[in-house]
């Protein structure tokens, strides 16, 4: 119920009395309650996850309309106040903080209202006229926060991978393989416990890196199937309670359709309603690229570090002053802050799976904050993979120079004597090498362990850096 007034106010009415709203809140009742309860954060909701809310209301409104369960002008009433919100408008009236009542009811309401007050302007009604258009009877027609928000973080996190995630990673990969061929001739020494290793290609280094998140992205595709599919329909506790038999098909079908992804009914509803797996599986992969991506910036850094006392094989690009006290100081930003964002998501994936194991019977209370930080870490991994690939990958040099000598001064050259002096001599070469300054090549013709032709072959570099290709034919007969 409402009454209006002439101070630029409403008075909406709810089961726990009465209170005043602003004439121009599109939300409601309920929505202001929860912000006086959760004054926590500052956080608004993810954009994402209002829109994957819209879907939800969009695609039921026209089932409804269409199963006959609710009027049809109020269903195309709310249909067009949800392309409203998908066109960009009324996004100040999700409100609530991500960090809320249990299930997410008070975001559910508050979606409820935005769409039921909106569709009431189209119809030519007051704002608050619920007995017209009720943001539970017809807005939340045969459904419940229950099977409405865990359907809505699937969608949002297929939307924000469809959007955000996937495309950066394609641009990165892309990106990497490119320095890949441009690097492909540049020898450099490779390092294992931070100590001299025998050569390797930097080309090699980035195509590697370019495999890498080539393998997350599968392993992310892998896991968001499950994404795929929903318990919409399932109602307040996975029995359909107050749904049309066929709506429940229909629904997915036509959320399938807006979105344009080939989802499906679960096969259990309660199911569906209860296990937070699916989420669990793709914060779980999240967390796997961010610390491999975690690796890759500090080897970025590692191999920019100086420009003096540093190892400077690659030059990152300078984006911004280092130091304010430090003239002439550049810093790989790019790479420092992608670490920053990844410990980020590393930690909302600690608390994800703390939440998914916090449900109890036929509910898991604690689905804000999954729908927060899963969705938030899709978001921000692509934001800061597009912008370390743009900012950064795309505009690395070598220094071929510095790489070779390197390179060339590496004690774990010797590692190629092994085979033709034994593992002792070689070891007592390189022992003399470090403790005199002489060459290994020196060393050994000194003892005469090696002609210098036999050297020549042996140590040399390309040849070394060269990966070996895999043998198809690895003589083995049946």
């Amino acid at each position: 119920m409402t009454q209006q007034t002439d101070s630029g106010v409403r008075i909406e009415r709810d089961s726990m009395g009465d209170r005043q709203l602003l004439s121009t809140a599109y939300y409601g009742i309920q929505t202001l309650r929860a912000t006086e309860n959760f004054p926590i954060s500052g956080i608004n909701p993810l954009p994402t996850y209002v829109e994957a809310g819209i879907i939800i209301k969009k695609a039921t409104a026209i089932v409804n309309g269409e199963l006959g369960c609710i009027p049809q002008d109020i269903s195309e009433a709310i249909v067009q106040a949800a392309d409203e919100v998908l066109a960009g408008k009324f996004r100040d009236q999700f409100v609530v903080d991500v960090y809320q009542a249990g299930a997410g009811t008070s975001h559910h309401m508050n979606v409820n209202e935005v769409l039921a007050n909106r569709a009431l302007e189209i119809l030519g009604e007051e704002k608050g006229n619920y007995q017209r258009v009720s943001p539970n009877d017809h807005v939340n027609y045969g459904q419940s926060t229950n099977d409405v928000i865990p359907t809505a973080i699937r969608i949002g996190g297929l939307l924000a991978l469809s959007k955000t995630l996937h495309p950066a990673l394609d641009k990165a990969i892309a990106a990497l393989e490119q320095k890949a061929e441009e690097f492909k001739d540049v020898v450099r020494s490779g390092r294992t416990h931070m100590q001299d290793a025998v050569p390797v290609r930097l080309g090699e280094n980035f195509r590697a890196w370019a495999y890498i998140l080539t393998e997350h992205q599968n392993r992310i595709y892998t896991a968001s199937s499950d994404l795929m599919v929903l318990g919409l329909g399932g109602s307040a506790a996975g029995t359909g309670l107050n749904t049309h038999p066929q709506y429940r098909l229909r629904v997915v079908k036509t959320i399938s359709e807006l979105i344009n992804l080939p989802l499906e009914p679960a096969a259990h509803l309660m199911a569906a309603m209860q296990s937070m797996a699916p989420f669990v599986n793709v914060s779980g992969a999240l967390r796997n690229l961010a610390q491999d991506l975690v690796k890759i910036s500090h080897d970025l850094r590692l191999m920019d570090s100086g420009p003096k006392t540093g190892l400077k094989e690659i030059q990152l690009p300078p984006v911004q002053p280092g130091s304010s006290i430090m003239p002439g100081k550049y810093n790989p930003v790019m790479a420092e802050m992608t670490s920053m964002v990844c410990f980020q998501v590393m930690g909302y994936d600690s608390a994800i799976a703390l939440a998914a194991q916090a449900g109890q019977l036929e509910l898991n209370v604690m689905m804000p904050l999954i729908a927060y930080n899963l969705i938030h870490s899709i978001e921000i991994l692509g934001n800061t993979i597009a912008a370390l690939t743009e900012r950064c990958i795309k505009e690395i040099t070598a220094n071929q120079e510095r790489c070779l000598a390197y390179a060339e001064g590496s004690l774990a050259l010797v590692t190629a004597l092994n085979p033709h002096i034994g593992y002792l001599n070689a070891a007592a070469v390189a022992k003399e090498s470090l403790e005199t300054g002489k060459s290994l090549r020196q060393i050994v013709l000194e003892r005469g362990l090696m002609s210098e032709a036999q050297l020549a072959q042996v140590l040399n570099l390309e040849q070394m850096s060269t990966i070996l290709p895999l043998s198809i034919d690895d003589g083995i007969s049946d």
